[in-house]
């Protein structure tokens, strides 16, 4: 008899140290078995995550602009690398027609390569090469340092089509809202100052 009480007391005392050891446990983790977070703990967000933000400001972004018609078209570059009007939206732009035989354009092509990288980031100059070689456009744009704007491609007329273009030398000016304001000739001088007048507006 003692033998059992024995054994039945060793049971006893093993169960209860498996409790406390199972309370011990909790107690350490901070959280009960399936129980609520622990004090002093932060409750889960149930809200909307935080706004982004501009990291060198703090604003918020700025929401993309709105990309008008008349830039809703791509190209290649004499370079062979994709074009695409699309992200030039919200800037003032600058096309200028032009054809590797033209002695107005090769006149002209001194003012477009001392102006265009001045305004590159404010009012891009973007030529469009037509009515020629591809080996004598690219020629051209070596001989005048053109290679710092972009000049695309367009030796099967889309964008010259696409913008009624039908002689050279020809300037498009677009403004930041997408309206063609002119449409036509410029010698260098009148060139200058209507990038620059955009370039403050």
């Amino acid at each position: 008899m003692r033998l059992r009480i024995g054994r039945t007391t060793a049971r006893a005392a093993t169960a209860g140290a498996l409790v406390m050891a199972l309370f011990g446990t909790a107690a350490c983790t901070g959280t009960a078995p399936g129980g609520p977070a622990a004090a002093g703990s932060a409750p889960a967000s149930t809200g909307p995550p935080p706004a982004p933000t501009d990291p060198a400001t703090g604003a918020p972004p700025a929401a993309p602009a709105r990309v008008p018609d008349v830039l809703r078209f791509t190209g290649t570059t004499l370079g062979g690398a994709p074009f695409d009007a699309a992200r030039l939206a919200g800037k003032p732009v600058v096309l200028w027609f032009w054809a590797p035989w033209c002695a107005t354009c090769a006149s002209q092509a001194w003012t477009v390569a001392e102006v265009a990288p001045k305004y590159r980031d404010t009012v891009p100059i973007v030529g469009v090469a037509g009515l020629g070689e591809q080996k004598a456009m690219k020629e051209f744009v070596t001989e005048f340092d053109l290679g710092g704007t972009p000049q695309i491609d367009d030796r099967a007329g889309a964008i010259w089509r696409r913008f009624k273009v039908t002689e050279q030398s020809i300037f498009v000016i677009i403004d930041r809202d997408g309206r063609v304001v002119h449409q036509g000739f410029l010698d260098g001088e009148a060139l200058s100052a209507r990038v620059a007048a955009l370039a403050g507006a």
